[in-house]
This record gives structure tokens, C-alpha cells and sequence, in this order.
């Protein structure tokens, strides 16, 4: 790899700073929270949420797409929605099991692509349909249960979306698991037709 190439993968552009920006958000989110500012936690909810959509959306639009982008930008999502799903639950506002399942699926899924990196396997990291609409109905969850925090959506609406959010995500889950292990097999006939 040149050094050129070296620096666009690692290069620091708008949709990689908003991708940062997402990241610097999420102390403030929590510390809003833990403090019971509730209205403004909910703001800078919002505002992280709006950089997730213009970071993909300007990365596609001028063409500035990087590796460091690839992994930057669900690394920003999961330090959101971690540390908003497991703040709400040490506040007691969402049920600790539906953590588990979230941190649980997430858990596994970084434990097998560091062992394919480990093993050097080549894994294909891009998102899916169903990953990111698990993305997406989890931070639907997380606003919703703002809104009630702060009284503005009926508790039966957010108890529907978290049974959405739970479903998608075990689905999801089990959905990357089945992609890795046929990825492995792939990777292991490879090798084995080329010993023969």
C-alpha cells in the first residue's frame, strides 16, 4: 500500500468529523442524563442522530467514503446506543433484560471479528439491511423512551418498539452469526482446493 492511498484511507474529512462529532456527543448525553436534565439530554440525542444520517449521506454525495469510515461510523453508533440503553437501564427506565440482549448480541458479534482478525481471515464488515434497521429501531427506542421520560409518548407505544427492537436485534444477530460462519467455510474450501 502507498502512502497515498495510506492517507485516504485514514484521512480526517467532513463525514468522518461528524462521525467524531457523534463520538464527543456521547459524555455529554450521559452526563445530561445522570443529572436528570432530561429535555436537553433529548437534544443532543437528536443532534448525534442527525450527524449519523449526514455523515453517510455527504460520505456518498462527494465521494468520500474511507476505511476509516467504515469502522468509525458503527463504532459511533454503538458508543451512542451502548451508553444510552445502559444508562436509561441504571435509571431504571428501560427493563435490564432488553440490555442484556442488546449488549449480548453486540458482545458476540466484536468477539467474532476480532477473532477473524486474529486468525486473518477476511471478514466482510459492511452493514446489512437488517443491521441497520436494528440501528435504526434502536435509536427509535431510545428517543421514544426520552419522550416518555419527559411525558410526551404514551407508555404503550414505547413498549411496542421495545419488543421491535428486541426482535430485530436477536434476528439481526443471529443473521450476522450465520454470514460469519458461511464466510468461514467459504474461507476454509479456499484453502483446502488450493492444498489439494
Amino acid at each position: 500500500m502507498n502512502r497515498e492511498s495510506l492517507l485516504s484511507d485514514i484521512s480526517i474529512n467532513l463525514p468522518n468529523s461528524l462521525t467524531v462529532l457523534r463520538i464527543l456527543l456521547v459524555p455529554v448525553f450521559v452526563g445530561l442524563l445522570l443529572y436528570g436534565h432530561y429535555d436537553i439530554a433529548l437534544i443532543i440525542l437528536l443532534i448525534a442522530a442527525l450527524t449519523d444520517i449526514l455523515d453517510g449521506m455527504v460520505a456518498r454525495m462527494t465521494n468520500q467514503q474511507t476505511r476509516l469510515g467504515e469502522y468509525l461510523d458503527p463504532l459511533a453508533d454503538k458508543l451512542l446506543l451502548m451508553s444510552a440503553i445502559v444508562t436509561l437501564s441504571v435509571l431504571h427506565f428501560i427493563p435490564i433484560w432488553a440490555v442484556i440482549v442488546v449488549v449480548s448480541r453486540d458482545a458476540i458479534l466484536l468477539a467474532g471479528t476480532i477473532l477473524a482478525n486474529l486468525t486473518e481471515i477476511d471478514i466482510d464488515i459492511s452493514p446489512t439491511s437488517l443491521g441497520k434497521g436494528t440501528t435504526f429501531a434502536q435509536i427509535c427506542y431510545v428517543i421514544a423512551m426520552m419522550l416518555q421520560v419527559n411525558e410526551q409518548v404514551p407508555v404503550f407505544l414505547v413498549d411496542a418498539l421495545l419488543w421491535v427492537m428486541v426482535i430485530m436485534t436477536v434476528g439481526s444477530g443471529v443473521h450476522y452469526l450465520l454470514r460469519g460462519i458461511q464466510h468461514l467455510n467459504a474461507s476454509n474450501e479456499k484453502q483446502d482446493s488450493r492444498g489439494a
